[in-house]
């Protein structure tokens, strides 16, 4: 059980770097997530948190589709140090 939720705290941990790195990188992002903290919409109207996480979602999607599109071979390292370490869990 403590291997799981150390496994868990550690993707949860790579997922909240690579977000800050998004929002570090892209203005979109930066705008989502600052709307998304201060609990209003880009145009100002107040949103429920789950439009809101939604929003941010879609574009981080975005911004991640554009990086990776850039970033053509760090994209495909990546996917294989992915592949990599999905396989050496499983072992």
């Amino acid at each position: 059980m403590r291997g799981k939720t150390r496994g868990f705290v550690t993707s949860a941990a790579g997922i909240g770097a690579i977000v800050a790195g998004l929002v570090v990188i892209d203005p979109r992002v930066r705008e989502q997530a600052t709307a998304l903290v201060s609990g209003r919409g880009p145009t100002g109207e107040f949103n429920s948190v789950g439009v809101r996480m939604q929003e941010f979602g879609l574009v981080a999607m975005q911004a991640v589709r554009d990086q990776s599109i850039e970033h053509a071979p760090l994209t495909l390292f990546a996917l294989a140090a992915l592949v990599l370490f999905v396989l050496m869990l499983r072992t």
